[in-house]
């Protein structure tokens, strides 16, 4: 008989997200549902607005990827009024955004993902001096992992354990039987979960170095940057410099060495592999490091198949509605999208507690509409985004800033190369793709430092090239590749103002519930046949998850853990 397990909220996460999966007497998902649970709404907002406010607005969709939001509503609006900025600009605005996507993978990996991985409880009887030595098993120089050190790691966590309570660890799955990491290997983890919570707040300062404040900077504008007097001060830039050769360190002899572990770990546990989910993959050109070069190209790969590598084209993007909150079913070209909600609610239905007991419950109405998430396809199919796709991608077009990164850790970690297809392979690409942009980024940084000695214009004039204009409207767009994967914003603008904006982002892509044809996005897909262990501990679920860091962005409503509404709130966009 089948059952249904919900998880919700998924924690540990930007938003709001919701799980639902049917299980059937063996435990394995037969069924999957994933939406979104608040609505973001920024669209609207923005419409009728100066083009130049754009990206002040966007980059309000998130509190985490906030510079991602900011760079496309920038780009977006120079895109379609044909402005184009300097060099200079063009390389600062790459400093920032490798700050940017180096704060949220080791995050993701430490303080959000790291406890689907890491056992904290088994540290507890972990030997220090053991540990220390097993850290020389995958780097020659380990990172904060002395006996010394980790004594001291493992004492902090006693300590929380005797005031009885795991503090920031606590409400774990701990004890799970698909845990594989040693005692040992755990307090290697903790030791550098710890040290991440140092390492972040350094990495932040990098973005504010030139966007004066992290989160939300401000320092980019229509046409550039306006951070002139940090890029002409020397002690300015040393200390980005020194900054992120600091975050560097951390990445190659911390986070590099733990991914490899955790490889070598799980390479056998069924539950991290094998789950394909979408293997359609799309990634966007990103990193300027020069003036005519990029650290990443852009690609689609079908089916997965990497024997064939397919330029993109964006006209074959639309989103559609069937399954989600809003008005409007038809797939439609983000230029065309419409955002106007339609919340039809839950319904009645069963679900299984945490005590494993069936409870009536408030359920997706999975015949319905069931998230505020719209379903973007690209030739009308689910397409993943994200570290994989991006790693993947640029692997079979030969990317040699990628390929030997590539062959060095499934060298390391014996593991073959299809394995990236998995929840192990996605949480592994992210890490390679923090270390590629950790080796990297200093080469914008030399080439920065050589333009400004012939030139320093940072920002172009705010001039509309008319040619550009059509029918009386400008259209412009942004797509790149942003922490979390491809992130695209769409832009008409017409008598001076903002006529419609789109965002499709990663989340979108990977979240999409499912479409009109019934076919969901990767997070529905890549639970399908998913094996759980205890349905009252759906660790399995929730490492899945995980592993595409979810971003489901801003709220208008709260509900209680029973799923009652507490309030309601109508705004009115028409003002």
């Amino acid at each position: 008989m089948s059952q249904k397990i919900i998880v919700d909220p998924i924690t540990r996460i930007e938003g709001h997200l919701r799980v639902e999966v049917v299980v059937d007497d063996n435990n394995v998902v037969k069924e999957a549902y994933a939406g979104s649970t608040l609505w973001r709404g920024i669209e609207t907002i923005v419409k009728g607005r100066d083009p130049r406010d754009a990206g002040f607005m966007t980059q309000r969709i998130c509190g985490v990827c906030t510079f991602s939001h900011y760079k496309a509503g920038i780009v977006a609006v120079e895109n379609a009024l044909g402005i184009i900025p300097p060099l200079n600009a063009l390389l600062t605005r790459t400093l920032m955004n490798a700050a940017l996507f180096l704060h949220d993978h080791i995050v993701h990996f430490y303080q959000l993902h790291g406890l689907d991985w890491a056992d904290v409880v088994s540290a507890l009887s972990a030997d220090p001096k053991k540990a220390s030595d097993e850290a020389f098993k995958y780097t020659s120089n380990p990172y904060a992992t002395g006996a010394d050190k980790l004594l001291e790691v493992k004492q902090r966590l006693k300590t929380f354990v005797d005031k009885g309570n795991l503090g920031p660890f606590a409400n774990a799955y701990y004890g799970h039987p698909t845990y594989r990491l040693t005692p040992e290997e755990n307090l290697i983890v903790l030791s550098h979960y710890l040290e991440c919570l140092r390492i972040q707040r350094i990495i932040a300062q990098c973005m504010a170095i030139f966007g004066a404040k992290n989160p939300h900077p401000q320092s980019l504008t229509v046409g550039g940057v306006t951070c002139v007097m940090d890029l002409l001060s020397p002690s300015r830039m040393g200390e980005y410099m020194s900054k992120f050769q600091e975050v560097q360190d951390f990445v190659n002899r911390a986070y590099y060495p733990d991914l490899v572990m955790a490889g070598k770990a799980y390479a056998n546990e069924a539950s991290v592999l094998n789950d394909i989910g979408v293997n359609n993959l799309f990634t966007f050109q990103e990193f300027q490091l020069g003036k005519n070069e990029w650290l990443f190209e852009s690609g689609i790969i079908k089916n997965g198949d990497l024997s064939k590598v397919y330029e993109v084209d964006e006209n074959k993007i639309t989103e559609e509605a069937t399954h989600s909150w809003y008005v409007d079913n038809e797939p439609l070209h983000p230029y065309d999208g419409k955002t106007n909600p339609n919340y039809t609610g839950f319904v009645d239905g069963d679900s299984i507690d945490h005590h494993g007991n069936k409870v009536n419950s408030k359920v997706f109405d999975t015949k319905g509409k069931y998230s505020w998430i719209k379903a973007p396809r690209y030739e009308g199919n689910p397409m993943q985004v994200g570290p994989l796709a991006n790693i993947v991608v640029n692997y079979a077009k030969g990317n040699k800033n990628v390929v030997p990164v590539v062959d060095e850790f499934l060298k390391e970690t014996g593991l073959p190369l299809n394995a990236v297809f998995s929840t192990l392979g996605r949480t592994a690409t992210r890490c390679l793709e923090a270390k590629i942009v950790a080796n990297n980024t200093l080469r914008a940084f030399d080439n920065l430092v050589e333009n400004l000695k012939v030139d320093q214009t940072t920002c172009a004039p705010y001039t509309p090239d008319t040619s550009k204009m059509v029918n009386g409207e400008y259209r412009g767009r942004y797509m790149g590749h942003v922490p979390r994967g491809t992130l695209s914003h769409w832009c008409r603008i017409k008598d001076g103002v903002i006529e419609n904006w789109q965002a499709v982002v990663p989340s979108t892509w990977n979240a999409s519930p499912k479409d009109a044809n019934g076919v969901g996005g990767s997070y529905e897909q890549c639970l399908i046949g998913l094996k759980i262990a205890d349905v009252k501990q759906p660790l399995e679920i929730i490492r899945k998850i995980h592993s595409y860091d979810p971003c489901i962005a801003c709220a208008v409503h709260v509900m209680d853990t029973k799923g009652n509404n507490l309030s309601e709130y109508k705004v009115n966009v028409n003002l």
